[in-house]
């Protein structure tokens, strides 16, 4: 379906987004963007003008799939027979720089995360020539579709992710985030609400707050100001608005975080903090802080203050010189964590990192295997976590609706896309009712309006 403005779009454009959050938050400022500068958008592919695909690089078998999707897409007939082009952006070229031109011919531009902000001139350059947009078939449908999370701007989804910083400073071993997008830079307060408005005159009801690391926001900034003061501010300044912060590093978790989240009813008591591992040999290697004891007293302390906290984590197993041992200790310490959701990887070994070239780097059947046997424990864990939540009475954000009807959203527990949802018996996409949770089957609960 076209969302074009009502005079003839100067072309079409097709948008393919890879990765995580914060990328999709880049897509729609690139579409807003072009959408204002007189371009419209279009799902098939091959129709399309320009396709842009916005890269994901964190991962190799990331940079596999958008390679798979650029080769994909200069192979369709239609995209070709008119002369399409395309334009790959975000964390692929940010990592490989120049080197890409000699690797993939096909594609027509490269454009960086931190050149983002010209892609209207990008795509205007590359039309040079052009007569006129191509007559773009929207009754056929292309094997290849544009994201389904980045909806017409006039028809915002429920939630809206919102970056507060770019960025990051702590240079863990294993990752290249640094050198992809640069160092740790905090948005303006000024710039934020913006983004909230935004969001919320499009439809959105809650607000998501990412980054690369978001537990030092403030810290770049002139003034006196950190995360609990911004979560405060909104919260104050948005009441209507629900938020919910991600990628909280285990040192961004103050005594002053705590009682914001505690003290503000719109504030989720959701705390997702990437631990990454237990085992203090092992986080010295990545680079990282921290041990079992640590994380253990954090995690009595959250659910010390805050009522009913719900706590998600990050885990890396199999990294260059972990022991069975130490995986064992990383058994024994999700086991008494609890948490409530575990988000699991094997170890990549990522080139130009320094974890890469670390000795002892593990076989990948043990890797996968022990990626498993975690997965495994958290399942039960998370499993019961969630089945004990039936009977509770809370909030829940309608979100949407499958096809046969039945309708489904999110409670303050559980983050977009990552932690399962809650079906609900009735109400309006948009809407934020009140539910019982009567049943619940693994991630997934059922509930009726209240």
């Amino acid at each position: 379906m076209i969302n074009a403005p009502r005079t003839q779009p100067r072309a079409y454009i097709s948008l393919i987004t890879m990765g995580c959050p914060k990328n999709e938050v880049d897509s729609l400022a690139m579409r807003k963007a072009l959408e204002e500068a007189g371009f419209a958008f279009i799902d098939d592919v091959e129709a399309s003008d320009i396709a842009i695909v916005n890269t994901c690089s964190f991962l190799q078998a990331a940079v596999e799939e958008n390679i798979d999707l650029i080769l994909e897409i200069s192979s369709l007939d239609r995209f070709v027979e008119h002369g399409g082009k395309i334009v790959v952006a975000g964390c692929m070229p940010s990592r490989y720089g120049e080197g890409l031109n000699e690797a993939l011919p096909e594609v027509n531009a490269f454009v960086p995360c931190s050149e983002e902000e010209r892609i209207v001139e990008v795509v205007e350059t590359l039309l040079e020539g052009h007569l006129k947009p191509s007559e773009a078939s929207f009754d056929d449908k292309s094997s290849i579709c544009t994201s389904s999370m980045l909806p017409p701007l006039s028809e915002g989804p429920a939630s809206a992710y919102i970056k507060i910083a770019d960025g990051c400073n702590r240079f863990c071993s294993f990752c290249a985030i640094p050198y992809i997008r640069g160092r740790f830079h905090s948005f303006t307060y000024e710039e934020i609400c913006a983004d909230v408005e935004d969001a919320y005159h499009c439809g959105a009801h809650e607000m998501v707050l990412i980054a690369q690391d978001t537990g030092i926001w403030g810290s770049d900034l002139p003034d006196e100001v950190d995360l609990a003061w911004l979560i405060t501010h909104l919260s104050e300044d948005y009441p209507e608005a629900i938020f919910r912060v991600m990628y909280l590093e285990p040192d961004g978790v103050t005594d002053a975080y705590l009682h914001a989240v505690a003290s503000r009813d719109n504030v989720c008591s959701y705390f997702d903090i990437p631990m990454q591992h237990c085992v203090p040999e092992v986080l010295k290697a990545m680079n990282r802080h921290g041990s079992a004891t640590e994380f253990l007293s954090l995690i009595e302390k959250i659910r010390g203050e805050v009522t009913d906290a719900a706590i998600r984590t990050t885990i890396i197993t199999g990294f260059p010189g972990e022991t069975d041992g130490q995986f064992d200790e990383l058994l024994d310490f999700i086991e008494e964590a609890e948490f409530d959701y575990v988000g699991v990887f094997a170890y990549s070994q990522e080139d130009g990192t320094k974890a890469a070239t670390l000795p002892d780097q593990i076989d990948e059947d043990v890797k996968v295997a022990r990626a498993q046997a975690i997965r495994d424990l958290a399942d039960s864990i998370s499993t019961a976590r969630t089945a004990n939540r039936v009977g509770q009475v809370v909030d829940v954000l309608i979100e949407g609706a499958e096809e046969d009807g039945q309708l489904f959203g999110r409670a303050y527990f559980q983050a977009p896309e990552v932690d399962g949802s809650v079906y609900v018996d009735s109400g309006e996409i948009g809407d934020i009712v009140s539910v019982r949770l009567i049943d619940s089957l693994f991630y997934e609960l059922e509930g009726e309006v209240v």
